[in-house]
């Protein structure tokens, strides 16, 4: 079979953008409007890019207006970095914070329709973990499109693109990347219509290809999110970092697991147990359900585990309620209409008059592949690579460290969509265009792999034992013995996975071979997460050790992991930087390694 797989089709352009969510648009958007003319493919995974995961983003987007007499660009600094349990970087914090305002004009210069007051001016929610004064107060900082801002960051930058020339290639995966020594000079990619793998050389190519929300069983993620980037870049030999820092969301909705947002908090909805009492007082007595997200998390699931869950009669799992009962009609009908549509649709409930059913659900990676404050990819020994980019989810710069702030993600993409975009072009400058053709090995040897295989086991199968295996085990709560069980587990799941049969050895519209890929690429990113969460023997942020329930000072460091075998992970580590701590100005203390309490 690998003699006959072959490269359709050779297309040359400026910049390869795989990806076409909000980071990946607000990359060529950049680029487009500084260079008229550049030619720009960006590849999408489903059938439109206003399907991407982007246009599922809700509440709203963190951004200090510098006419707010009470907020500072230097409180949204401090809560980042606090949040992010003194493991974000600081250049990086600095770098968004100050560019975020910014951002939030070209946006709405650009047609976005911000929700606005009765006399005109932007309004503002507040979300966990955002104060002023250096926790003295909650922050309402958080600007929104009802609870659609995602799709109206989306949709804006699409726009942008399209009207200057972008090219689409939907229903398109890049399988491998392509290198002239260590410069990055495009990717083969595979048309899912067409059944075709094509060569794309360009002088610059962008990953922003999302999340991993489907290495676990309950996820907030859109299905297409498998976490194909990082899978790509950890095959061609770069390290994920940070790969244990999963947050999972409080409020997923029960049964579907979609995202019922922050604003529902922050908007004033309390989360209650069986009892009816208002249970995070216990657990954050100062933000109490507005405390960061990690912390809610793991307070709901403790509710549950001491008997204080509620069971749900028809999917049979646990859960709290979120009570919405006594917010106006004015804020079910104008602030959050959407995720009280999603509870009328999948559970008959409306959240005027009823309790809603809600446990934390798979949300975000922290994690991703490495790269400095303009997003640039970095080796494990730190060294940046020549022509390759990362943004967006499936990058970690990193602004969040090991545990994201609700509404600091849309900041990210739009902030380091630009700031990869300035660099592209920068880079062009000197880039050679004379770019060689590369073979596709790596990608005939996987793919003809999957439709020579033969055997009697089943992807379906496969792939929801991966998850109940990682949920069950590298979840909220994680202890050595679990995360053992895990690796051993997955060991065994790749083996099965290598007889797996394919009903069709056709290439044109096969759904079946693309999950097949999908497969080994969960299998691969969730063994390095349970490597990851091994070795990190303390519990900071969202990943936390049963058995080492303290943050340990040894731990001062992001985590580099690299997997070239399967089942062989290499540990390295990468400094965090505290530039505005060894500055020594004003407040500097603040961004010290200190305690986490609200």
């Amino acid at each position: 079979m690998s003699k006959t797989l072959k490269i359709d089709s050779t297309i040359r352009c400026d910049v390869l953008i795989v990806g076409a969510g909000g980071a990946g648009l607000r990359c060529a958007a950049e680029i487009l409007e500084r260079r008229p003319g550049c030619r720009i493919i960006a590849l999408t995974k489903v059938p439109h890019p206003q399907k991407s995961h982007t246009s599922t983003a809700q509440g709203g987007l963190a951004a200090v207006d510098p006419k707010d007499p009470s907020d500072k660009n230097l409180f949204h600094m401090f809560d980042t970095w606090k949040g992010s349990d003194c493991t974000a970087d600081q250049n990086v914090i600095k770098k968004i914070s100050e560019a975020s305002w910014e951002q939030i004009v070209w946006l709405e210069n650009r047609g976005m329709h911000f929700s606005r007051d009765h006399e005109g001016r932007l309004l503002k929610r507040t979300f966990g973990g955002h104060t002023i004064r250096f926790g003295e107060s909650p922050a309402y900082r958080a600007v929104f499109e009802a609870d659609r801002t995602g799709k109206g960051i989306n949709d804006t930058c699409w726009g942008e693109t399209i009207k200057r020339g972008i090219c689409f290639m939907n229903q398109t995966i890049a399988t491998e990347l392509l290198f002239n020594g260590n410069r990055c000079v495009g990717s083969i990619v595979f048309k899912q219509k067409e059944g075709s793998f094509v060569r794309i050389l360009s002088r610059a190519t962008v990953f922003a290809t999302g999340g991993i929300g489907q290495v676990f069983k309950v996820t907030t993620n859109c299905r297409q999110n498998t976490g194909d980037g990082l899978a790509v870049a950890l095959r061609a030999g770069f390290p994920i970092m940070d790969p244990e820092a999963i947050q999972f969301h409080p409020t997923g909705i029960v049964g579907p697991g979609i995202l019922a947002s922050e604003t529902l908090r922050s908007v004033g909805g309390i989360l209650r147990n069986r009892h009816m009492e208002g249970f995070m007082e216990r657990y954050a007595p100062k933000m109490k359900d507005l405390a960061p997200r990690d912390m809610v998390a793991r307070a709901i699931e403790t509710e549950i585990r001491e008997g204080r869950g509620i069971l749900n009669p028809d999917h049979r799992i646990e859960h709290v309620w979120i009570d919405l009962r006594h917010l106006p009609h004015s804020v079910h009908e104008e602030q959050i209409p959407e995720v009280r549509g999603f509870f009328q649709k999948y559970m008959n409930i409306d959240p005027k008059t009823q309790l809603c059913p809600v446990r934390p659900s798979q949300h975000y990676h922290m994690g991703g592949i490495p790269t400095n404050e303009f997003g640039e990819v970095q080796t494990a020994f730190q060294e940046t690579v020549p022509g390759f980019f990362a943004i967006g989810e499936c990058a970690s710069a990193s602004f969040h460290g090991f545990n994201r702030l609700g509404s600091n993600s849309i900041l990210e993409l739009i902030t380091m969509g630009k700031y990869a975009g300035e660099r592209v072009l920068n880079y062009m400058e000197d880039a050679d265009t004379d770019l060689p053709d590369e073979p596709a090995e790596a990608t005939f040897s996987q793919f003809s792999r999957y439709v020579e295989n033969r055997g009697r086991e089943n992807i379906g199968k496969i792939r929801e034992e991966m998850k109940s295996l990682m949920t069950e085990n590298v979840g909220v709560f994680r202890n050595e013995e679990k995360i053992v069980r895990a690796i051993e587990g997955l060991a065994d799941l790749k083996k099965r996975a290598g007889n797996i049969p394919l009903s069709s050895e056709s290439l044109i519209m096969n759904q079946e071979l693309v999950e097949r890929w999908e497969l080994d690429n969960l299998l691969d990113l969730s063994m390095v997460i349970a490597h990851a969460s091994l070795n990190r023997r303390e519990s900071r942020g969202a990943h936390f050790r049963e058995d080492f329930p303290e943050r340990k000072d040894a731990f001062n460091h992001h985590t580099l992991a690299s997997m070239t075998e399967f089942g062989k992970v290499n540990l390295g580590k990468r400094s965090v930087n505290q530039c505005i701590f060894e500055a020594k100005e004003k407040f500097y203390e603040k961004f010290g390694i200190i305690e986490r309490r609200y």
